[in-house]
């Protein structure tokens, strides 16, 4: 399987029109064209479509389901979407798009949870339907249209980065619980510098784009300084960091401690044998202060 393509985003209109008629899935222009987003110079009539923007995320996520189904070679761990775990604040009202879990059923307990996927990806292309000849057409990459796809929108960024904070602040449970945003577009310039810092914070492990080739001339930026982005050119570099993830025993921490409380803790950490028993002590007395 490969990661997203244009043809992924035509196999959507393909299956959608089975069950949504084309005003619930394109625009209309006022000459009677049926696109996907508003032209870049276009100044006519608008109007806004609600019905796609859940058959958009209802398909995308299946789309990383069987994707991370063909990467993960691990026979012990499952592929769930819409997982629920209470402990962390993940309910029903707000569940997990995806999760890779040792179990495979929808309600689950942390140490049952070795990633946590929000995916924010949608429409990156323009698209035109022709209803004469029942036909759909690419007709231009995200720079050519009005609409603000995946990462380049801001709104939907900040809502992920509320979703991810919120889990990891709500039980230490989630302490040990890789979190990552997926998307299909470039991440907006002004997100570039947070999304290093939330990574090198422990907060979210990366906003990964799984669109290789997002713009029909030219290329997008491959990663961030620290690497809170990375674009994905492939399924070999995509499953090499999933490997990688699982493989590491992660512990996030943090505090607001002054410097005597933290020398404190470190003198008491000091005392254990191992690399690793130190920072165990110092993460376990961290969390109790």
């Amino acid at each position: 399987m490969r990661l997203w393509s244009k043809n992924q985003e035509k196999l959507f209109f393909v299956n959608s029109k089975n069950f949504a008629s084309p005003q619930q899935l394109f625009y209309k222009t006022d000459d009677g064209r049926y696109l996907a987003y508003w032209p870049k110079r276009y100044k006519g009539k608008k109007s806004t479509l609600q019905a796609r923007n859940s058959l958009i995320g209802n398909y995308t996520e299946k789309w990383v389901c069987d994707l991370f189904k063909s990467l993960i070679d691990n026979e012990d761990l499952f592929i769930v979407q819409q997982a629920r775990i209470p402990s962390v604040g993940i309910t029903s009202k707000s569940p997990a798009d995806i999760v890779v879990a040792t179990e495979d059923k929808k309600i689950l307990k942390a140490s049952q949870v070795k990633l946590i996927c929000e995916v924010k990806m949608s429409l990156v292309w323009n698209w035109e339907y022709n209803p004469t000849l029942k036909i759909i057409t690419e007709v231009g990459d995200y720079k050519t249209h009005q609409g603000k796809p995946s990462f380049t929108r801001s709104d939907s960024i900040l809502k992920a980065i509320g979703k991810c904070i919120d889990i990891r602040v709500s039980n230490y449970e989630s302490s040990k619980i890789p979190i990552v945003v997926l998307g299909n577009a470039p991440l907006s310039n002004g997100f570039c510098k947070k999304a290093d810092y939330l990574k090198h914070a422990g907060i979210i492990q990366g906003f990964w784009s799984l669109n290789p080739f997002p713009l029909n001339h030219g290329n997008t930026r491959k990663t961030t300084s620290k690497g809170g982005f990375i674009r994905f050119d492939n399924t070999d570099e995509l499953k090499k960091h999933l490997n990688n993830l699982f493989a590491q025993d992660l512990n996030f921490f943090s505090g607001m401690e002054s410097p005597k409380r933290l020398g404190e803790i470190i003198e008491i950490a000091n005392d254990e044998d191992t690399y690793e028993e130190k920072g165990l002590k110092f993460i376990n007395l961290l969390k109790r202060s």
